[in-house]
């Protein structure tokens, strides 16, 4: 696996470098990195930013980590998701203001840790040991272009193929057959003229169905030295397939998230590429639904992998932190420790990213709800086989641009390569970065 690299556009080098100077970590206010020792002792208070149900779950971890550890208060606030990147963006380059503790979400990782290269503690002398442990693509997501961790891996967005057994079933499919995307347009066809039903009911608009193909085979926007890869051969398959899908009349677009828990739950669609926290959402939102799902291994591009990752969640220490030692015992057993990340996902179920807990008797229980399948061991068995890819500051400007093309190609009907090649252009305008050759 490839580590994840942030590397910087020349036209941006200047204006990053001096917010980096002034504002990052706190460095225009003499705040400077504190090199964490694993072996200090511990105590005093510190205050942890989080929100929902990660948030519940650090509240009741801090309770118990008072509980061994004497002399210490662990203080999670529910910052609230809509606020919480504005409280963090605005502290970061403020260099004050920040708790002990951060929550940041895995696509949102990379940019701070390459915008604020001052703003966040190396977490790799209490974690760096335990590296082979952890999701190999979160972890890379996680460090910066020296290898450092600066954000340590919670969950894991592992992804695979949920789908409707009575509507394969009808249709004469066999669930193991879907071995390759190619397998699933097949059977797609088969399952609509038996059932009349759809493959798939996906937000084309947003771009995620595409970013998850693309990462299935090991691509990001980016290559390792920044240079955009929009339009490599992958992303034109990938492309090419959701058009094929569309043209097909295989796929029902919807619009957002409510438009997917709707489809889901009004059965339009035979199959549902997701993540492992998709689960909550049937269980949760369509109780009336059990035994009608199970869970497959993504289909492969070719003989590549058979999962991806779609979502997930961080900590993070910023430099600033008035007890940093205390927060990174604090992280170190909230995220290293394979009970508590196993109470984790049975409390607030959230999909443990430290591979020991995988290999606990909870992730091999079958699942009424999935007729009795043992679904958290098929992602379980997954999670280290997630491609690790890319990222650079420019992800989420590059992405918005792809999404347009996705739509223009998919629903438009553009054709890929061209559609693709036309992204790549706009990126390379928007951000000063050259195509990848």
């Amino acid at each position: 696996m490839k580590l994840s690299t942030f590397l910087l556009p020349t036209a941006t080098v200047a204006a990053v470098a001096l917010l980096s100077g002034c504002a990052a970590g706190g460095a225009g206010t003499g705040t400077s990195p504190t090199a964490l020792d694993p072996d200090a002792k511990v105590s005093g208070e510190i205050t942890v930013w989080s929100w929902d149900t990660a948030a519940a779950g650090l509240k009741r971890l801090g309770v118990e980590y008072e509980k061994s550890h004497p002399g210490t208060t662990v203080k999670v606030v529910d910052v609230g998701y809509d606020n919480a990147y504005d409280k963090l963006s605005v502290g970061l380059q403020a260099g004050s203001g920040l708790p002990d503790v951060v929550t940041i979400e895995t696509d949102r990782a990379p940019g701070y840790i390459s915008e604020f290269p001052q703003g966040l503690t190396d977490l790799t002398p209490v974690l760096g040991d335990k590296k082979a442990d952890f999701d190999p693509s979160k972890w890379s997501a996680g460090s910066n272009a020296d290898g450092k961790l600066m954000v340590a891996p919670w969950d894991s967005g592992t992804v695979g193929l949920f789908y409707r057994s009575d509507y394969l079933a009808a249709a004469g499919v066999d669930p193991a057959s879907l071995g390759t995307w190619d397998d699933l347009v097949a059977a797609g066809e088969k399952i609509k003229q038996a059932t009349g039903h759809t493959l798939m009911s996906i937000d084309v608009s947003s771009g995620s169905t595409f970013a998850m193909m693309l990462q299935q085979q090991g691509q990001g926007l980016f290559d390792d030295n920044g240079d955009i890869t929009v339009n490599s051969p992958e992303a034109v398959h990938a492309l090419t397939l959701l058009k094929e899908m569309n043209d097909k009349g295989l796929i029902k677009n919807v619009k957002g998230w409510d438009g997917r828990v709707t489809a889901t739950k009004d059965g339009d669609s035979a199959v549902h590429p997701e993540a492992v926290w998709w689960i909550g959402t049937l269980t949760g939102e369509m109780p009336e639904l059990a035994g009608k799902f199970g869970v497959v291994p993504l289909p492969a591009f070719d003989d590549g992998a058979r999962t991806s990752n779609n979502g997930g969640s961080n900590l993070a220490i910023p430099t600033q932190a008035k007890n940093p030692q205390l927060a990174a015992s604090f992280i170190g057993y909230a995220l290293a420790d394979a009970d508590n990340q196993v109470s984790l996902m049975k409390n607030e179920g959230l999909f443990p990213s430290y591979l020991p807990a995988l290999k606990s008797d909870y992730f091999q229980q079958a699942d009424p709800y999935f007729g009795g399948q043992k679904v958290y061991e098929l992602f379980a068995a997954e999670t280290a086989n997630i491609p690790s890819i890319t990222f650079t500051t420019d992800n989420a400007k590059a992405l918005d641009i792809v999404a347009n093309a996705v739509v223009a190609s998919v629903v438009g009907g553009d054709d890929p390569k061209k559609a693709l090649d036309d992204a790549a252009k706009q990126i390379a305008t928007a951000t000063g970065r050259a195509i990848a050759e």
